[in-house]
């Protein structure tokens, strides 16, 4: 962990990063595809790990979650991934609830030939996946073990993530505050000013469910400051209190609802409008990743308006800050053009520019994220800790008591009785564990 968190800081606040600070994610894909087809080819035919240009052919789909980029992104990396290698295509399938529909095509077998992994025991990976030790990354990135089981690796992290407030610096100046909060009662603070001006705090996109993640696992773990945190609930039948890390994470945004910190109605939530209404300063913040920074900037707001600070969970003054793989590349075992796919997700993390594009600290070692936003966040001294993926234990447990965990942020935030709620969830968690003999 400390080797992971030491080159992602020494990367974030190198100097590189902060002379590259205004370059355009698009900057970075200039000139590719840019050699002939012809030297393209024999390059990749004296690389065993391509699988050779004359094996790399037919048509291969990639299943998404980034509907933003069809018809836009996309288009410019299906022609650069077939300038490189002609006798192939790409097509991109976007879908929003990616882990629930993902899953249950799994269950159907209906699997295209990319795809990113869903929440699935790391033992089951062989069942669904083709191994990708060939494609000569395993050196070179982080989170190897992420996706990886006996001894294999069947998925390649698409970038690294950590999470914290996004926020717009204007909104903020607009209310008053000329301080970025370090505390939980200053964070309060300043939403009452936001409030009070008539900015809406907090873009929650409760409705939407998945933006809630972090208020489920990430904010949790930093606030116990144990990276094991999720796992150990499959050691316990009472995982969930008022008083635990959980409980209290959770009752931060429920406060935040009471208060009426987040939208005037978190029912009718949009993701995509939100990223507008930040941008523009309709709203001033997000709790989310630094994936989804160039995505507001991208919403129509200079960069230099978005700011990126660690979130303050307590009022001790101490911050801690998660550090995760985020989605991994998997391959279809049965994928009829499986040479094509693999030469692709290794296209996509040495070529494609999209941890550049998606404000990653890139899964390459020697490669250097270009945010300057990332330097902000450091300055704020937090302590990493790496995020530990749910071992099968936890899995198989989660899936038995079929919890979804941002399903059970929103439930919490609308009960009128949140300790009695989690009763429940406990007695839901213990019965799972007892049924699976845990």
């Amino acid at each position: 962990m400390k080797k992971y968190l030491s080159v992602a800081v020494a990367l974030t606040m190198s100097v590189t990063l902060l002379a590259a600070c205004g370059s355009k994610a698009e900057d970075t894909n200039s000139g590719a595809g840019a050699t002939t087809k012809a030297t393209e080819q024999t390059k990749a035919t004296t690389k065993p790990d391509d699988g050779g240009a004359d094996k790399v052919k037919g048509k291969i789909t990639f299943l998404t979650n980034r509907t933003d980029m069809v018809g836009k992104e996309y288009v410019d990396y299906a022609k650069r991934f077939k300038e490189k290698y002609p006798n192939a295509d790409v097509e991109f399938e976007a879908i929003t609830d990616l882990d629930k529909t993902t899953k249950v095509r799994l269950s159907t077998g209906d699997l295209p030939d990319v795809l990113l992994i869903p929440t699935i025991a790391n033992t089951d990976l062989p069942k669904y996946f083709a191994p990708l030790d060939d494609l000569g990354l395993n050196d070179k990135i982080y989170f190897k073990d992420y996706k990886s089981t006996g001894g294999k690796v069947y998925g390649i992290s698409a970038g690294a993530a950590t999470v914290g407030i996004v926020y717009n610096k204007k909104a903020f100046a607009d209310a008053g505050i000329t301080a970025v909060p370090r505390t939980l009662d200053e964070f309060y603070a300043a939403s009452e000013k936001l409030k009070a001006k008539g900015i809406v705090p907090l873009a929650s996109n409760f409705k939407d469910q998945w933006p809630l993640y972090p208020w489920a696992s990430e904010i949790p773990t930093v606030m116990s400051g144990n990276a094991n945190l999720n796992n150990d609930r499959a050691k316990t039948d009472t995982p969930y209190t008022m008083d635990n890390a959980y409980g209290k994470t959770m009752s931060i945004l429920r406060t935040m609802n009471e208060k009426g910190y987040l939208e005037p109605d978190i029912n009718s939530t949009n993701w995509e409008q939100s990223k507008k209404d930040v941008a523009s300063g309709k709203f001033a913040m997000y709790l989310l990743g630094n994936w989804v920074i160039p995505q507001v900037i991208d919403s129509g707001t200079p960069a230099d308006n978005v700011g990126f600070f660690p979130f303050p969970y307590d009022n001790s003054g101490k911050l801690n800050a998660p550090l995760s793989p985020d989605w991994a590349y998997g391959v279809n075992k049965d994928s009829k053009n499986i040479d094509t796919a693999k030469a692709f997700v290794k296209w996509m993390i040495e070529e494609s520019g999209f941890d550049d594009f998606a404000g990653f600290i890139p899964v390459l070692k020697d490669k250097q994220p270009k945010m300057p936003q990332l330097a902000e966040f450091n300055s704020f001294g937090a302590t990493y800790i790496e995020g530990v993926s749910d071992n099968d234990d936890t899995t198989q447990i989660i899936n038995k008591a079929q919890f979804v965990k941002e399903a059970v942020v929103q439930d919490f935030v609308l009960q009128k009785d949140p300790k009695g709620y989690l009763d429940k969830l406990n007695e839901k968690w213990a019965a799972a564990k007892k049924s699976l003999g845990k």
